[in-house]
């Protein structure tokens, strides 16, 4: 997987990086954009994954844009696919980006892959089996700051709960900048530099992998009900990703106010 990861990255996406034409991007609405890179990485990717557990359905971020019954695979033994997490910093010719795959069965996550391009920074993961950044073995730590730094994501959030959020849980955290791209979020949470994340929209392509990699390491993703994130349930909202179980215990119970 690393060397399929490695090679699309310097074929495809890494010579496209601050070298699109404006013709080579385009709008997919809702705040999210689609770069050439997204869709040949996806394509490259796709052929890839099928060599390497053939026979599976192959759930990716553009077919499915194209074909949303494609989302019917996630309740199979299936390959999810985001060619380029991040599309917004990568068009705009910034930092941070990412490939994200992961293999899930029944709608659960078996295996993750994150891979950052720029840093060659390669996280996986097999459920049951721990977490790893290339060979080593990845432990959980906090940023051990009080009051606890926050990365929090009300992007897509309605109006309504947008303005709770900010009023009600804000405040009881240090807030920094979202890298929008669940690709560094999750690395984030589990390497000190974050000590929890909130996120609304939960796609599959930007959750699967993370959640498991975060879950090995010893921390917490979960929703905000406690039960465990499904590939299959990418419409339910709300997920919350912490670097300690208590620290998602203290988020939760704050969010349980907002209901």
């Amino acid at each position: 997987m690393r060397e399929l990861l490695v090679r699309v990255s310097r074929e495809v996406i890494l010579p496209r990086y601050r070298n699109l034409e404006a013709s080579e991007i385009a709008d997919k609405g809702k705040n999210e954009l689609v770069t050439i890179a997204d869709r040949e990485a996806e394509a490259m990717l796709t052929e890839g994954v099928e060599r390497l557990e053939p026979g599976l359905a192959v759930v990716g971020e553009e077919a499915c844009e194209g074909d949303p019954s494609l989302y019917d695979g996630l309740s199979q033994r299936c390959w999810i696919i985001d060619p380029i997490d991040g599309t917004g910093n990568f068009a705009g010719g910034n930092p941070p980006f990412g490939i994200l795959i992961a293999l899930a069965d029944g709608g659960v996550t078996q295996a993750g892959w994150i891979y950052d391009p720029l840093q060659d920074r390669f996280c996986h993961t097999r459920l049951g089996g721990g977490a790893f950044i290339d060979s080593e073995r990845v432990t959980v730590r906090t940023t051990g700051e009080t009051p606890p730094v926050a990365g929090i994501s009300t992007l897509f959030m309605q109006d309504g709960r947008r303005e709770k959020v900010q009023e009600h849980i804000a405040p009881h955290y240090t807030l920094v900048d979202i890298p929008r791209c669940a690709a560094e979020q999750y690395p984030r949470l589990a390497l000190g530099v974050n000590d929890v994340s909130l996120f609304e929209r939960t796609l599959p392509w930007d959750h699967a992998a993370g959640v498991l990699w975060l879950n090995e390491a010893g921390g917490l993703a979960a929703r905000p009900d406690g039960s465990p994130y499904r590939v299959d349930e990418w419409q339910r909202p709300g997920l919350i990703g912490a670097a300690s179980p208590a620290l998602w215990h203290e988020l939760a119970a704050r969010m349980e106010k907002l209901a």
